[in-house]
């Protein structure tokens, strides 16, 4: 909202330093620091609240040093989480940006599931929450929301590089590589970035190739599948890191400022060029919804590091893996999420890992059989006698150099 005052104050008043809001820069830089300011002030507040409305922790005794120690601690601070974000980005980000749209409502929508998911626990003192199915299928509406509108929308496209002649109507650009000129269109298209590959596009249409000629038009159909596997597997990836101090909050963080580099490369079309990566035109507005993702979680951590004032529930670990997988769907970089989002993925094949191991040799010798201590793999370290602070710390690390290796794949084909 801010923005448009401002645009408005400088076109019709000349208004003194109004003419900063243009830049993606300061208003990513205003969104950090609203968001760290709303969470760390009003934070404490939000937290007395939670207090005075019983909205505390059920902790079931798993054997882990300081575990009961939790019981009753402030549960549902995802809402703060939620409030950092949305309030910065209301205020700072171009509204009329198709992507800040869709990444407001990624927000709002795994938010509420999260909040229901808590209210139950909570309130109704049901421990297992909203039914699995029910998530599943909340996830699974948002990737077809995303997806649908990602491949309909006319302001949702990429450049690419044509040979003439082309019976597309969208504009031509000439560009300059060396002594030889190619031409580009901003085009629909359901092509992504691939990493480790020089010639570094993938269309996911191309999987369906074996059905012969018009294959093309089916290219829906495979990219809302990929979009729903995404979604679901990062979200639920975040809420199952979601397990001690400050773990969860603080590789959200990382992977949120890698994020927000991506965006901007991508959406900056010199950037693009250089780095010869897919040029997303609107794309960087994406930017300032990371600064206001990156404030808000660092400003909860002030309150989730150990010893932890509050803990985010699904209202907040939902909501960072939906934004998470949608953001960097959003800027065709959401084949680096294995690498980016590491930690999530080490933790998901933790629990699938361990679940598979037990039943087998259940099936098979009669009993079941573990091959770490405790899973998710955190609770592994934890029962080896780490303190959680150490391991959150330890897991912040590797998160920092999955980050750095994640942008260093835009050169390293």
């Amino acid at each position: 909202m801010l923005y448009y005052l401002f645009t408005w104050l400088d076109k019709a008043y000349d208004f003194p330093g109004a003419g900063v809001f243009q830049y993606i820069s300061f208003r990513t830089g205003m969104s950090i620091i609203f968001s760290l300011l709303f969470t760390t002030i009003y934070g404490s507040r939000l937290i007395k609240i939670l207090r005075a409305k019983q909205v505390g922790e059920t902790v079931r005794n798993l054997g882990l040093e300081g575990q009961m120690q939790k019981q009753g601690t402030p549960t549902m601070g995802g809402i703060i989480i939620l409030l950092g974000i949305l309030i910065p980005t209301l205020l700072f980000a171009k509204l009329g940006n198709v992507y800040v749209v869709l990444m407001v409502i990624t927000t709002i929508w795994m938010g509420v599931i999260g909040f229901v998911d808590d209210y139950i626990k909570v309130f109704k003192k049901d421990k297992e929450g909203l039914a699995g199915r029910f998530k599943i299928m909340g996830q699974v509406g948002l990737a077809l929301i995303i997806g649908w509108t990602m491949y309909f929308h006319p302001n949702i496209v990429v450049r690419q590089q044509i040979t003439l002649p082309t019976t597309n109507t969208s504009p031509l650009e000439v560009h300059q590589k060396g002594n030889s000129y190619y031409f580009t269109q901003n085009l629909k298209s359901t092509r992504t970035n691939i990493p480790f590959v020089k010639n570094n596009e993938l269309d996911y249409a191309k999987f369906l190739s074996f059905l012969g000629e018009g294959y093309e038009k089916y290219a829906l159909v495979i990219f809302l599948f990929f979009v729903i596997v995404i979604i679901t597997a990062v979200s639920n990836g975040a809420n199952i890191t979601d397990g001690i101090d400050g773990l969860a909050t603080g590789t959200s963080a990382i992977i949120g400022i890698t994020l927000a580099i991506l965006a901007y490369v991508s959406g900056n079309t010199i950037t693009a060029d250089y780095l010869n990566i897919m040029y997303i035109p609107n794309s960087g507005e994406l930017v300032v919804f990371a600064g206001a993702f990156v404030g808000a979680c660092v400003g909860f951590l002030w309150y989730n590091s150990y010893p932890a004032q509050v803990f985010m529930g699904d209202t907040g670990s939902l909501a960072i893996g939906g934004i998470i997988a949608a953001f960097a769907i959003m800027i065709r970089k959401e084949l680096l999420i294995p690498i980016l989002c590491g930690i999530f993925l080490i933790e998901n094949l933790s629990v699938i890992i361990q679940v598979s191991y037990f039943k087998y040799t259940k099936k098979k010798f009669g009993e079941g059989r573990r091959i770490f201590l405790m899973s998710p793999l955190h609770h592994h370290y934890q029962k080896k006698g780490y303190h959680e602070s150490k391991i959150a710390t330890r897991f912040w690390i590797i998160g920092v150099i999955l980050a750095i290796l994640t942008i260093v794949t835009l050169k390293l084909r």
